[in-house]
């Protein structure tokens, strides 16, 4: 079973930085296409940033320019670099992956919690 563990939330102050890491257990990671997702309290899941098998990479427009996703396909994981954070960015963030490029998210992580204060 695939397992997806994230690490590297924390509580920061608005400006400041952190880098998530999910970590995923199992074959075949360099074939699959992987999303960081988030979700803040009363609000839905959205999609934060993806990469895919070849490292092209998509963003929200609401981190684009502050947040880079990258993948180390040797370690099994995947990153995702938070700068210039506001509060706003506030949320549980998950990981997720799908099995290919042209599949639906199907593996999810347990989530980490990303506070940013004001």
């Amino acid at each position: 079973q695939v397992q997806l563990v994230e690490s590297g939330g924390g509580l920061v102050q608005a400006g400041g930085s952190l880098r998530l890491s999910c970590a995923a257990s199992g074959n075949n990671f360099s074939i699959n296409r992987m999303g960081w997702y988030r979700q803040a309290p009363g609000k839905q899941r959205e999609l934060v940033a993806s990469i895919t098998s070849r490292g092209a990479t998509n963003y929200a427009d609401s981190v684009k320019g502050r947040f880079t996703i990258s993948r180390d396909n040797a370690k099994n994981t995947v990153y995702l670099q938070m700068n210039s954070l506001k509060p706003e960015d506030t949320a549980v963030y998950y990981c997720a992956r799908a099995r290919t490029d042209y599949t639906i998210y199907t593996d999810w992580g347990q989530g980490t919690q990303v506070t940013v204060s004001s």
